[in-house]
């Protein structure tokens, strides 16, 4: 794919992702996110025709430019959309796929001090919220979602929604569900297991105090029922009322 196609896709795809974006002039001009990407475009091929320096100096002007910290080793698959651009960090030996959204605060790290694979790959179609933090060479699979200021250091399957610290896996998404705009950035719709298990408790509780309660109930209904069947008269029902024998031996 050329240059060129890869800087137009880049700006296209701003459009079915970030509904404040009104013309291609305004993305141009005003959104880091994309500067940052355009400009790791060039500074990619530099890096893989083994002009480092160049590459490495490219990447500093476009983190100077848009606060976004991409090395130009990394590999970035077509469409990456780094919405608002602040703080994003992505490392020498990520990979990236198509269609990935980024939110401001995510940093694709490494775990590691040696030479090699490192840093995470993510497959195509992954959103990772504000503040999200993917560690270590690990990998996301295709249309994962990452939520805010979560922190994920384990491999995750496809179609599934991870949050927490460390990250877990909450919720399986549906891989044939169709956004009416193309892309799904449904990602606020992350359920809540804390909440859910206090839920359950409570509910689990109410059951019980409702199964207590018609247990006391048939209990004093039987007690009532005893007693009932006795004569009344001065005699004891040494048979049925509680205590009778009792009583009857000590009249």
């Amino acid at each position: 794919m050329s240059l060129l196609t890869e800087w137009r896709d880049d700006v296209e795809c701003v459009f079915a992702r970030d509904p404040a974006a009104r013309n291609r002039l305004e993305v141009l001009t005003t959104y880091p996110g994309v500067h940052a990407v355009m400009l790791h475009r060039v500074s990619h091929r530099l890096w893989r025709r083994r002009w480092h320096y160049g590459a490495r100096s490219l990447a500093f002007v476009g983190r100077w430019l848009s606060n976004v910290d991409i090395h130009p080793g990394a590999t970035i698959g077509a469409r990456l959309f780094i919405d608002h651009g602040a703080g994003v960090v992505i490392g020498e030996t990520a990979e990236i796929g198509n269609d990935v959204t980024l939110y401001h605060g995510v940093t694709l790290g490494g775990t590691s001090w040696t030479h090699g694979k490192r840093h995470p790959t993510l497959g195509d179609g992954v959103l990772v919220g504000a503040g999200a933090k993917i560690l270590g060479p690990i990998r996301l699979g295709n249309q994962v979602r990452v939520g805010a200021n979560s922190v994920v250091v384990t491999d995750v399957p496809s179609t599934c929604t991870v949050v927490g610290i460390p990250g877990r896996v909450v919720q399986m998404r549906q891989p044939d569900r169709v956004h009416s705009f193309g892309i799904d950035l449904d990602h606020h719709l992350i359920p809540d297991p804390v909440g859910k298990a206090i839920a359950c408790l409570l509910d689990r509780i109410d059951t019980l105090e409702k199964q207590m309660e018609t247990q006391r109930l048939i209990a004093a209904g039987t007690q009532f029922r005893r007693y009932q069947a006795c004569d009344i008269d001065n005699n004891l029902c040494e048979s049925d009322c509680a205590g009778g024998a009792v009583m009857l031996q000590t009249a």
